[in-house]
């Protein structure tokens, strides 16, 4: 559950991608068919999804999107008090954009369905153009309503809220510089962790030296977080992206992410276009995070959930795209062959690996080695742009 939860809120940005919009014009008619897969730290988890989004008139635009994950196996956070598994995580979205004048209008519905966990969003967004459409102010607001279940205990049934609210400034700022300030605050309440993981304890009766426990997380979580992003095109027909951006919670959880992209078209009319990019992040660990607590019940609120340790990830990626003659596309119109891949390196500072311990094991609880694992992200995709 808790890696189709992460995905779920990748999936998009791994479909679409960041952009910085400027103007009050409709999306883009299109038709995109994709295959992702993710495979790292014991986890595989892939799928098709489905795009398409097509406009009415000149004013409204509709779209409908299904994503599909497959998961198997098991992280290493609940390796050690689970075995592995297989799920489906399905997810349907629908979304209209009114554009009237230089205000775009834009709705959202997404439901997101596994076996353990229900998931129900909608997002209202507005932006407004003007400074002769130099200047574009957006503010976007979601409501979130999830259902937690966990399977083999019929008795078990939670629920958690989650509010979104964002405000975003473009800026054209030259004729090769546009460059964009956001921020958001989000607050979350109810059951927020994940119904089967445990915390470990030292404990002297057992064997191993130590024993788990249930997590038990607070019941509110209030974040907020701000970027500022910028593209700037080079002389060559090239492109520079560039991201920060800051987030802290009420958890003790700070966060700092920096990425760069580099976007080369190829040839004369630009029917290959290379991407390339880097992307560091940071954080510090949440205030109840330990990976070994020094005895049962220690703290009311605990954690041992490797995604709120002190960590870092560095991520390569590398982008292709290729746009197909006509007379191989779909209708004649343009179409495109999109291939993504990112490798990943995660390295965690105070989450140990338990599975060194064996039957002849002398490590002593909290002696393990820090884990750390790779992971490959890939997005293969077909689009036809009408």
């Amino acid at each position: 559950m808790a890696v189709t939860k992460l995905l779920s809120r990748w999936g998009a940005w791994l479909f679409l991608g960041p952009v910085i919009a400027v103007a009050a014009v409709l999306p883009e008619e299109r038709a995109d068919n994709m295959y992702h897969a993710y495979s790292g730290g014991g986890v595989t988890i892939d799928g098709p999804s489905v795009l398409i989004r097509k406009n009415l008139g000149n004013n409204v635009s509709l779209s409908a999107n299904y994503y599909v994950d497959m998961i198997s196996g098991a992280s290493i956070d609940v390796e050690a008090t689970a075995s592995e598994y297989t799920e489906q995580r399905d997810e349907f979205s629908l979304g209209a954009d009114y554009l009237v004048d230089k205000t775009t209008i834009s709705m959202g519905y997404t439901n997101s369905s596994e076996n353990d966990y229900e998931a129900q969003t909608i997002a209202f967004a507005i932006s407004q153009g003007f400074f002769g459409d130099l200047s574009t102010i957006g503010l976007r607001v979601s409501y979130g309503s999830d259902d937690v279940f966990r399977n083999g205990d019929e008795n078990f049934a939670e629920e958690a809220q989650h509010r979104r609210y964002a405000l975003s400034w473009n800026q054209i700022l030259t004729q090769k510089l546009i460059a964009e300030l956001s921020v958001e605050t989000v607050a979350d309440e109810g059951f927020l962790n994940n119904p089967y993981r445990s915390v470990r304890y030292l404990d002297e009766a057992s064997g191993s030296g130590f024993s788990y426990q249930a997590e038990v997380y607070p019941t509110t979580r209030n974040s907020d977080a701000v970027a500022l992003r910028a593209k700037y095109r080079l002389p060559y027909r090239a492109a520079i992206k560039g991201e920060y951006r800051r987030y802290a919670d009420s958890w003790g959880v700070v966060a700092d992410n920096v990425e760069f992209r580099y976007i080369h078209p190829w040839k004369e009319r630009d029917e290959w276009v290379l991407e390339g990019k880097i992307r560091y992040y940071q954080q510090s660990s949440a205030d109840f995070y330990s990976d070994l607590f020094p005895y049962l019940n220690a703290t009311n609120f605990r954690a041992r959930d490797k995604e709120l340790s002190n960590y870092t990830t560095l991520a390569l990626g590398f982008g292709i795209s290729y746009e197909l003659p006509k007379r191989w596309s779909v209708l004649k119109q343009r179409n495109t062959i999109n291939l993504y891949w990112d490798h990943i390196l995660f390295d965690y500072e105070d989450f140990l690996d338990v599975t060194v311990h064996g039957a002849d094991t002398l490590i002593s609880p909290g002696d393990e080695p820090a884990y750390s694992f790779s992971a490959n992200v890939i997005r293969l995709f077909w689009s036809a742009r009408f």
